[in-house]
């Protein structure tokens, strides 16, 4: 069965036409470039690849490439780093600054998070009450402890100004070991 016309290139001759001159010819040219083509189409891939990931800041710039010299970052996977814990990054939204900073400072104070971010300018759309509201808010971005989620849940119902704070939790699957072993030395055990 003949092989597609883009494959066709990359693909040796058949026996009848490699007993000819031309033919032998043919093999040997096709012997050469298959590998090399093949060889030219990983790198051009991979340099491809890591050029839209730097751009894009996807993770796959920060792999290690030792082919291209590149060095990479210390990372580990959660389940399997004894030097880490289980960790989550939990969103909360807050309706100002200066609301997101007080909440922020008594979680720090409280060590239920070794780190929050404050984000602000969002809008958030959402139904309420029977009716759809668009609001400016801030996004409170937390590292924590998985083991501490109820205890900062409650601590953020406690002190949030809503009468339904969002509080979501998303796993951190992996990252760089030296942050991650931080983040546990930064929050109390439960």
């Amino acid at each position: 069965m003949p092989l597609p016309a883009p494959f066709r290139v990359f693909s040796p001759p058949s026996s009848a036409s490699a007993a000819s001159p031309a033919g032998a010819q043919r093999a040997l040219l096709y012997g050469r470039r298959s590998p090399l083509a093949g060889a030219l189409l990983f790198f051009s891939i991979g340099a491809v690849s890591a050029a839209v990931a730097c751009r894009t800041g996807c993770a796959i710039s920060h792999r290690r490439l030792p082919f291209l010299g590149a060095r990479g970052l210390s990372s580990t996977r959660m389940e399997s780093a004894s030097t880490t814990v289980p960790s989550i990054v939990v969103y909360v939204t807050v309706p100002s600054r200066e609301a997101g900073k007080k909440l922020s400072q008594s979680i720090i104070i409280e060590k239920l998070a070794a780190c929050v971010n404050i984000v602000p300018g969002i809008e958030s759309v959402y139904w309420w009450e029977g009716k759809v509201h668009s609001d400016a808010e801030q996004l409170l971005i937390i590292k924590t402890r998985e083991s501490l989620l109820d205890a900062l849940t409650a601590h953020v119902k406690a002190n949030h100004e809503y009468d339904v704070p969002e509080v979501i939790a998303l796993p951190i699957t992996g990252g760089n070991t030296k942050y991650l072993e931080w983040l546990k030395n930064s929050t109390r055990d439960n």
